[in-house]
């Protein structure tokens, strides 16, 4: 099973840039989108074999994710089930059935760490939630009085994480040390992911690749000289990990700041 993931910051705007063209190249079984930047109605898509699901913000023009499957899921929660973290489209996550898909687009803790607290709480609510689903949905979780109960199977998770988890991961880890992104407190946050039993498949498969980024800044020509983060991911259970086959960086498509990653499963 072939899983793509692409934070394509601002849909309407990558539309212009090829998009359909590099959706229908990178030939996903499911393939997930952040920072769609929409409300319902906005962009028509022609894409053929696919059905589609979004999460909205509330406010407009911001955040926004969406999930394109060749297979029609189980059932779709569309947040947390935490409201007021829910209000910003940052969930779409599919049942299927042997496994959950959960598209994730986590909040950025802003310049000078402005909205880490709020970043703290996501992460811990995010981690939490993933556990759940892993665990099997019955009767009060997660907090969503419409979901079918869900027997246990394994999650794999995908977005823009928006952290660089080690060094590796970031090209100038010293001058973006504490910043967003790359500070101490939202590190911790990812490593408590991990160690709660998920696998970043890219690294499984790669432990010491270098210059592997998925963002580049806008400033500075940074994609022309690879000066980048990696921070969008696919993490899975680690039941799933012996079923990793592929992990992939597609740093040649453009059409946003970041460039789409792939996963695949036997």
């Amino acid at each position: 099973m072939r899983f793509v993931s692409w934070n394509v910051n601002g849909l309407r705007a990558t539309l212009n840039k090829g998009f359909e063209e590099s959706f229908f190249a990178l030939n996903a079984d499911v393939f997930a989108l952040q920072e769609t930047k929409l409300q319902a109605g906005q962009v028509e898509l022609d894409l053929p074999g696919y059905h589609d699901y979004w999460s909205y913000a509330e406010k407009k023009g911001y955040s926004g994710t969406a999930v394109f499957s060749k297979h029609e899921p189980l059932q779709v929660l569309h947040g947390l089930g935490v409201p007021h973290l829910d209000r910003e489209g940052r969930i779409c996550a599919l049942e299927f059935p042997e496994l959950w898909f959960v598209d994730v687009y986590t909040p950025n803790a802003q310049p000078e760490l402005a909205r880490l607290d709020h970043r703290m709480e996501w992460d811990d609510a995010f981690r939490g939630f993933c556990q759940g689903l892993e665990k099997g949905i019955g009767q009060g979780f997660p907090a969503f009085p419409e979901a079918k109960p869900s027997d246990p199977k394994p999650v794999v998770m995908c977005g823009d994480f928006n952290v660089a988890h080690h060094e590796i991961d970031l090209k100038n880890p010293g001058p973006n040390r504490g910043k967003a992104g790359f500070s101490d407190e939202e590190r911790e946050k990812f490593t408590r992911l991990v160690d709660a039993g998920f696998t970043d498949t890219f690294r499984h498969l790669y432990p010491d690749r270098t210059g592997a980024y998925s963002w580049w800044s806008y400033r500075s020509n940074a994609r022309a000289n690879n000066a980048g983060w990696r921070i969008d991911y696919f993490l899975v259970s680690d039941a799933l990990a012996p079923r990793i086959e592929a992990a992939s960086i597609y740093s040649e498509i453009m059409g946003s700041d970041h460039c789409p990653v792939a996963l695949e499963l036997g």
